[in-house]
């Protein structure tokens, strides 16, 4: 009896020492909560990622950047962002963001933002041109074409063409890729198109347009004048001796 009892004792000592030394295995049989996870933040992924300062600000004094949070923590549709580094910004030529308008500068972030996810394999096989968030004053949209070959994809606005670099952040429902270029809308460099009052006549053609000076009036009779009247007077007058000097002959 006093041999097993000490061995109880010793059997006992040896369990309370592994749960002193071994606590963490006993909490890893627990389940856990898993850690809770703060809304989506487009300024905070860029601050974190650094070298975004002008996107950044362009995001914020045009509200795209609130309207990318939005969309993306409060509903299901996903979103993809291309950002232009500061140095994108800076290789700008001169003067290119002083010339936009408000407007202008809203469509060109716009044109920066996809209302959906993509990864960059699917950017590899996306159907082109890419639907942007931003519109033409009628409403037309402002689109993009991707090509890719060897894991490199390429973006092109029609004017401007550069690499899609590293995603900054990958996980749904955002994605954020790094670009070195500003995507400039093809519409902010296409020429207006003259309009036909301006055109010039075709070669060849030497119709005038009419103008007052240009129409043809019928031509009043000339009013008589005094030698016709002196040619009929005396042509009476003869007429009248002739019957005379007839019935004198008589």
């Amino acid at each position: 009896m006093a041999h097993q009892k000490h061995l109880s004792l010793i059997l006992l000592s040896l369990i309370s020492l592994f749960f002193i030394l071994f606590p963490q295995t006993i909490q890893a049989q627990s389940p856990t909560a898993p850690a809770p996870t703060g809304p989506i933040d487009i300024f905070a992924i860029l601050k974190k990622a650094g070298q975004y300062n002008t996107f950044i600000k362009f995001l914020n004094e045009t509200q795209v950047g609130s309207q990318i949070n939005n969309q993306v923590n409060n509903s299901n549709q996903g979103m993809t962002v291309f950002a232009p580094s500061d140095n994108a910004f800076s290789n700008l030529p001169g003067g290119t963001l002083n010339k936009l308008n408000d407007q202008q500068k809203v469509q060109l972030i716009q044109y920066h933002v996809i209302s959906k996810f993509y990864t960059f394999d699917d950017l590899q096989t996306v159907s082109n041109p890419v639907r942007t968030q931003a519109t033409g004053p009628e409403g037309e949209p402002f689109g993009l074409n991707f090509t890719g070959q060897n894991n490199q994809v390429n973006v092109s606005s029609g004017a401007v063409e550069t690499n899609v670099y590293n995603a900054i952040r990958k996980d749904a429902p955002l994605a954020v890729y790094q670009l070195d270029k500003v995507l400039l809308p093809l519409e902010f460099t296409d020429a207006k198109s003259p309009s036909t009052d301006d055109a010039p006549a075709p070669a060849g053609d030497t119709t005038k347009k009419g103008t007052s000076d240009d129409k043809t009036t019928a031509k009043e009779p000339s009013p008589s004048t005094p030698n016709d009247a002196k040619k009929i007077n005396v042509g009476i007058l003869g007429l009248i001796s002739g019957v005379f000097l007839m019935g004198a002959l008589s």
